[in-house]
């Protein structure tokens, strides 16, 4: 039973042996057609340096792998073909001991069958190879045993052989991925190198091209600038203020050009040194609105002796006691008398100076000039005159009585003079007098605006030219342009005047009035311009007024330009204020104001 059991078992595991020797074919085969197809796959044809590094490099990985395998391959080869031979060897053996341990069967049916039939007859020599039957059976098993042992071994060797092909084959499989995303990384890196480079590259080329378009724009302008400041240079005399902002404007850019071309450094030196030239001269008054660290500008120098002017004329009335008060005249327009100021502070022979700076000796020199330009005179008369006086006798009855009275009147004369008169006065040679009438050219009023008030364009030009008449008195200029004979309550065609003077009448923006109450405020209501006492004015509004003298009565009998908002108050410039043009302020909301004409500028 023990032998039977033992056979069964050899069975089985020759069996599981040859088992393994298919699967170990098989690994052979498909190894073989992987290495095939590593050996002569098709790859993409390398299309940039780092791809075909990536397929060299591939390439090699594989050929260390695919040798490794080979050398397992060849070792395992020998294991199956001893495996394959010693299972052969196990089934020739199995099937001797198959016949063998058939032989006593037969043998005893054949005896039986001697016996039944015809008794067999044995010689000598078939008992002995019957009895040593069973002992060479015996012998053959030890020996298939031994080849099955053999076999096993040979089945570890297999075993051993795939388990390393595995491995191997596992290994190659890990490098081969490994080196396809390796390849993959170096094939994205590359392209997003390849970008980025390409990028960087297109960029540069546009910054080339703009630098390069830059500087022949910058060089033209720079030549353009050139021209036109030597030309300015050789007719400074001539030079307006328009060509002093032009080569202002060119100066600046040219100093944002400096870096197109080393000779428009140079060329930027000149032109400044020339603006230094322009500001040296008599247009250097158009500086003059800048604070140049003394405190003081042409502003404030024309505001102090604006308040000087004011005051002579209240300390003429308040040293006089007079009924009746006339005034007449008007002051010197401030353009001129800044003309005449510059051109004679920097053409000086014997003391020149520079007027785009205000201190207290330049204020001074300022101040003189304005005095000589402008007078003012004063007289009282006394007359006696019969004045009709009218009553009611009550009955409703209108009285009129003739009564002779005595009545002292007031004059006072406001005179000047112009600025070919202060030429005439200071002795102005030719060039003098030509740049006097540059600086007084008609486009330069902008910047005299900017000078003086700090106003550019806008609807701050009625207010520039309101400034400009401050210190009339008498207001003759503006009753008279309307069309009046002799002097009438002239507050309204001051206002009309200066909307003249802006185009703004003819325009239809501002109506030519003379009466508040009856033109000028109806006229702003029917069209929707009209604001009530509340509204905070903005620059070049109408201003109206309801006085207090007596009551107010609800209608408007004084009118006046705003001037500025600031702090709460509202500045204006008003004619017939006292008989002259005049600077007044109020609180926003004051209530003698009736309200507001505002303009569509």
């Amino acid at each position: 039973m023990s032998k039977g059991i033992k056979i069964k078992a050899t069975v089985k595991d020759v069996k599981a042996l040859d088992k393994s020797a298919v699967a170990a074919e098989r690994m052979k085969q498909a190894y073989i057609r992987t290495k095939d197809k590593a050996e002569h796959g098709v790859y993409a044809e390398e299309s940039s340096p780092a791809e075909y590094a990536s397929d060299r490099f591939s390439s090699g990985v594989d050929s260390v792998s695919h040798e490794a395998v080979h050398q397992f391959d060849k070792q395992g080869r020998k294991g199956v073909q001893t495996t394959k031979e010693n299972i052969s060897k196990v089934k020739e053996n199995i099937q001797k001991r198959k016949a063998a341990a058939e032989q006593p069967k037969k043998q005893a049916e054949k005896r039986a069958a001697q016996q039944t039939g015809q008794p067999a007859r044995w010689s000598g020599r078939q008992a002995a190879d019957t009895v040593s039957e069973p002992a060479k059976a015996v012998r053959q098993e030890h020996s298939s045993i031994k080849t099955l042992d053999r076999g096993q071994k040979g089945i570890k060797t297999v075993d051993r052989s795939r388990k390393a092909i595995k491995q191997t084959s596992s290994a190659a499989r890990g490098t081969v991925k490994t080196t396809s995303k390796s390849i993959k990384t170096a094939e994205t890196t590359a392209k997003a190198s390849i970008k980025t480079s390409q990028q960087a590259a297109k960029a540069a080329q546009q910054t080339a091209i703009a630098t390069a378009r830059a500087a022949r724009v910058a060089a033209h302008a720079a030549r353009a600038a050139a021209i036109a400041t030597a030309h300015a240079i050789k007719v400074a005399a001539k030079a307006t203020a328009a060509a002093v902002k032009a080569i202002i404007a060119a100066t600046k850019a040219l100093i944002a050009a400096i870096a197109a071309g080393g000779w428009i450094a140079v060329l930027v030196v000149i032109v400044i040194c020339l603006i230094g030239m322009i500001i040296g001269s008599c247009f250097g008054i158009f500086f003059s609105g800048e604070d140049s660290g003394t405190g003081q500008t042409m502003q404030t120098a024309v505001q102090e002796i604006n308040t000087d002017y004011q005051d002579r004329l209240d300390e003429i009335k308040a040293s006089h006691s007079y009924d009746v008060l006339e005034m007449s005249g008007s002051r010197a327009v401030w353009k001129e008398v800044l003309a005449v100021y510059a051109v004679k502070t920097t053409t000086d022979p014997d003391a020149a100076q520079e007027v785009a700076t205000m201190d207290d000796t330049k204020k001074q020199l300022l101040k003189d000039i304005f005095w000589q330009m402008n007078e003012i005179s004063s007289s009282t008369d006394t007359k006696t005159e019969t004045v009709i006086e009218t009553s009611d006798d009550g009955n409703g009855n209108i009285v009129e009585t003739e009564t002779t009275v005595t009545q002292t009147y007031l004059y006072i004369t406001v005179s000047h003079k112009t600025a070919e008169e202060m030429a005439d006065q200071f002795g102005f040679n030719e060039d003098q007098r030509e740049q006097m009438a540059e600086l007084l050219a008609d486009e330069n009023n902008s910047l005299w605006s900017q000078v003086l008030y700090g106003i550019s364009g806008g609807d701050g030009e009625i207010v520039t030219v309101a400034l400009s008449q401050v210190g009339n008195v008498g207001g003759e200029p503006y009753w008279s342009w309307y069309g009046f004979d002799s002097r009438v309550e002239w507050c309204a065609c001051f206002v009309s005047w200066c909307a003249n003077e802006c185009g703004y009448i003819e325009a239809g923006v501002i109506p030519k009035f003379a009466a508040c109450a009856s033109q000028g405020v109806p006229w702003f209501q029917e069209r929707g311009l009209w604001q009530d006492n509340s509204y905070e004015p903005r620059p070049g509004d109408i201003i109206f007024f309801d006085w207090d003298d007596g009551g107010q009565d609800g209608a408007s009998d004084h009118v006046g330009i705003v001037e500025k908002v600031e702090n709460g108050r509202i500045y204006t410039i008003e004619g017939n204020s006292g008989d002259s043009c005049r600077q007044n302020s109020y609180p926003i909301g004051y209530y003698e104001i009736y309200g507001y004409g505002t303009p569509a500028y």
